[in-house]
């Protein structure tokens, strides 16, 4: 693939510590032609968010170093990471957890275990095809 494809390829941060998930997420998203960058925690993901300029980010909720919930307020708050779409991946499943990401600014909300599926629909939902035209 040449350095003006991958250019065109839209990007998806996945803020996730448990290696299994980062696993299956990345490949399907990778399988459906999307470039996937990866952090392990909510601070390397604030980092690479500002750094990579990601069409959309995947944010899980319980994370080392600094929360997902922490990390988003973070994200949200500034210039120019506060447009980028992020999506709570996460096992915090109460109504009320769903609440408080809307109020903190998540876009969406999926409860783990998540299909792949799901998330890849997700995906496509806030930022289309993996191909960006033109």
């Amino acid at each position: 693939m040449s350095t003006s494809e991958e250019r065109n390829r839209r990007r998806v941060l996945l803020v996730e510590d448990n290696e299994d998930n980062r696993i299956i997420y990345r490949m399907i998203l990778e399988h459906h032609g999307y470039d996937v960058l990866e952090a392990h925690d909510g601070q390397a993901g604030i980092e690479m968010a500002r750094t990579t300029d990601p069409d959309l980010i995947l944010m899980d909720i319980s994370l080392p170093v600094m929360d997902g919930w922490e990390a988003t307020r973070v994200l949200k708050s500034e210039l120019p990471t506060s447009v980028i779409p992020i999506v709570a991946l996460t096992a915090h499943a109460l109504r009320s957890d769903e609440a408080k990401a809307a109020e903190i600014g998540f876009d969406a909300f999926i409860r783990k275990p998540a299909e792949p599926k799901l998330v890849l629909e997700i995906v496509q939902q806030f930022v289309g095809p993996a191909l960006v035209d033109g």
